[in-house]
């Protein structure tokens, strides 16, 4: 008799230096007491009906989470791979064994597919080899957002980020040696500006993927690296906008949502890896399973990276 032992799944999610999550647990802990006197301590908003002065909130750390899940369900000696991609936008996954004794997949291992926004699909299948021998393997996946075969339109030139009037400083822009030497951030721009200041959106597409409940800034890479509030927006091309640093709750488009060009996306913050408030602005693209910046021009002339 043959046996196929549990498949064992060890996760490497590929992430840029912001996070890259599809939604986070809740932030706000309310404490009141209700009409009838009775403590509640919970993370919804209590109603209109109690005073303000008597709800007690408390900010707590959220957490982040994947943009892809992986499920496997086992038949007998086979095991399928079913994927779920949790964002408003396309997610590349790479799926591949790391360790395997007379295993055979179908499609064959490695392998990469395209999930499109919010799919779930069965993307393969292992079982043994030899039906009649012991079998072993264990399997990761990568995941990173956007679909490699997109190219930026180069043509295309971008709106300023800001309204007309705004007063804001270029603080670090492409091939920066403070922040903009990785692949991930080599063509972006760090634009000073005050908090609170309206981000439009600087090209037209669908917002893919929105993070708004972090809190804190500070330059420990470790716990701050990947806590920038941000929004990602998905144009025609396949290339992706990143907009971050934004401010706690301060999103005013939800993912899916069409978008065009001058629309505020949200408000200008200090969250994550800063040092003071800023937007960070760059065009991505997903490269050969990495999301890489790539190179682009402002309509506006007072920002030249």
């Amino acid at each position: 008799m043959s046996i196929f032992r549990p498949l064992l799944s060890c996760l490497t999610l590929a992430a840029a230096a912001l996070l890259l999550c599809a939604d986070v647990n809740a932030k706000r802990i309310y404490q009141y007491r209700d009409k009838d006197g009775v403590l509640h301590f919970t993370d919804r908003a209590p109603d209109s009906e109690v005073e303000a002065s008597e709800v007690k909130q408390t900010l707590i750390r959220a957490e982040e989470q994947d943009i892809v899940q992986m499920f496997t369900n086992r038949s007998g000696n086979e095991h399928t791979m079913t994927f779920v991609n949790k964002i408003a936008g396309p997610v590349a996954v790479q799926l591949e064994f790391v360790d395997a004794d007379n295993v055979a997949a179908e499609p064959p291992l490695p392998l990469q597919t395209v999930l499109g926004a919010f799919e779930q699909r069965q993307v393969a299948k292992a079982f043994p080899a030899d039906r009649y021998r012991n079998s072993r393997f264990s399997v990761r996946y990568f995941a990173a957002p956007g679909d490699p075969s997109a190219h930026h339109d180069d043509s295309v030139r971008y709106s300023a980020p800001f309204a007309m009037g705004t007063t804001f400083v270029l603080a670090q822009g492409f091939n920066g040696q403070y922040t903009h030497s990785g692949v991930q951030s080599r063509y972006a721009v760090d634009l000073g500006v005050d908090e609170g200041t309206p981000v439009l959106c600087a090209r037209e597409g669908s917002v893919m993927l929105v993070e708004e409940d972090f809190f804190g800034a500070g330059m420990d890479k470790e716990r701050f690296g990947n806590r920038a509030n941000h929004v990602r927006v998905l144009h025609a091309d396949g290339s992706m906008g990143v907009y971050a640093h934004l401010q706690l709750e301060s999103a005013r488009v939800q993912p899916g949502q069409p978008v065009r060009r001058g629309q505020v996306l949200g408000l200008s913050g200090n969250t994550g890896f800063s040092t003071g408030p800023h937007l960070h602005f760059a065009v991505q693209v997903n490269h050969d399973m990495e999301l890489t910046a790539v190179p682009f021009q402002f309509e506006d002339d007072r920002i030249v990276p």
